[in-house]
């Protein structure tokens, strides 16, 4: 069978829509096939957080080079979208933290990341309304918000607009070796099929390694100034990035509306999008041990999503080991907004033989291969797990 399509994208959240233009954008055949649409699953969940994240140097990497992306697209964003820059203060309770905050500008320095140290002054003077006594903060301005369903669409259109095909109601059942198949029996034949199928990957590829980590986010009604910048706790780092067992941190983000935007939790094993109502509740209350006034706030609405977790949070860009029609875009976790835009450009310089605008290999899915084997390591999760 002669291939229809050069390259069929499966999923249809920012990933899958970033994948989707800059295939088309190539002058790629390109059709994409998502049963609920652009922009849900985690897109439809996500805070839409912006931002430098430095995890490890691959991260950092990847995050900055995604986030000048989204900078050099803003211009064309339209209004929907609510891309700004409002900057993130990474908030530090004591001097211990106070200690993070100067390694990680030191770390951000010398990738050519902006970031002020600010005191405890400061950062009072910076955000009234968090708590009296903390110890400083790390301001990033150049990190960013937006609206991911919003941002998810306008990334779709444009790749319609230069060719590429959406199709829906009609959910994938198996894609690899250059075909995929939906539930309703229709077929479509492709050089490269790209899964950016989030959380739901290992449907298609179960010896993927990734896990569902649920997430629980609440919005309020709109209290325009109540926060002025993305608040994030230092602990996050070592509490929201744990890949061994659930957790809670501060996160707060305030959108154009004047709604907040409350985080996060995380945890394994859910299969389900419920609430957990003691996890809800922990989230709430670390909240407001940061900005205690938070409590008076009125939410209007609560729900949970499905992030795709790898052991290294690192994602998993380019080729599957043992089918070479196969070119992965998964396991982003919390960052797939951030770094949407960078997977695509991986993506589809993969695609085209191209050299990328970073090296390519630390996010390709061989490292969690056996070299002698070729199978998934079994310690993925256990011991022997990064990180």
């Amino acid at each position: 069978m002669t291939p229809a399509w050069d390259v069929a994208v499966v999923g249809a959240g920012i990933v899958g829509a970033a994948c989707a233009r800059e295939c088309a954008a190539r002058g790629l055949q390109t059709v994409v096939i998502d049963a609920a649409g652009v922009g849900g699953g985690a897109t439809a969940a996500g805070m839409g957080h912006i931002v430098a994240m430095d995890d490890s140097p691959a991260q950092l990497a990847l995050t900055r080079w995604s986030q000048e992306l989204w900078h050099e697209l803003s211009p064309k964003l339209p209004r929907e979208v609510e891309f700004e820059s409002r900057g993130t203060l990474w908030v530090a309770a004591d001097e211990e933290e106070m200690a993070e905050v100067r390694r990680k500008q030191g770390v951000f320095a010398a990738a050519g990341v902006a970031a002020e140290i600010l005191d405890s002054r400061a950062l009072a003077e910076a955000e009234p309304q968090l708590r009296k006594g903390l110890a400083g903060a790390l301001l990033v301005p150049a990190d960013g918000v937006l609206y991911p369903p919003a941002a998810a669409a306008w990334l779709m259109g444009e790749a319609i607009r230069m060719g590429a095909v959406m199709i829906t109601s009609q959910r994938v059942i198996a894609a690899a070796r250059g075909l995929v198949r939906t539930d309703n029996g229709k077929e479509y034949s492709a050089k490269r099929i790209v899964h950016a199928c989030g959380a739901a990957g290992t449907d298609l590829l179960a010896e993927l390694p990734v896990r569902k980590r649920r997430g629980h986010l609440v919005i309020t009604d709109r209290y325009p100034g109540f926060v002025h910048h993305q608040l994030v706790e230092l602990g996050y780092l070592k509490s929201a990035h744990s890949i061994a067992s659930d957790s809670t941190a501060f996160n707060v983000q305030p959108r154009q509306t004047g709604q907040l935007l409350i985080g996060s939790s995380r945890e394994f094993g859910a299969e389900d999008s419920t609430i957990n109502y003691p996890l809800l509740r922990a989230m709430l209350q670390r909240a407001a041990s940061y900005l205690p006034g938070i409590g008076r706030l009125q939410a209007v609405r609560v729900w949970t999503g499905f992030r795709a977790a790898t052991p290294d949070k690192l994602p998993l860009i380019g080729p599957w080991p043992g089918d070479d029609s196969i070119c992965l875009a998964t396991g982003h976790e919390g960052l797939g907004i951030t770094t949407s835009l960078a997977t695509g450009r991986l993506v589809a310089s993969e695609i085209m033989g191209e050299k990328p605008g970073i090296p390519a290999e630390p996010y390709f899915p061989v490292r969690f291969l056996e070299a002698d084997h070729g199978s998934p390591t079994p310690t993925l999760y256990g011991e022997a797990a990064h990180g």
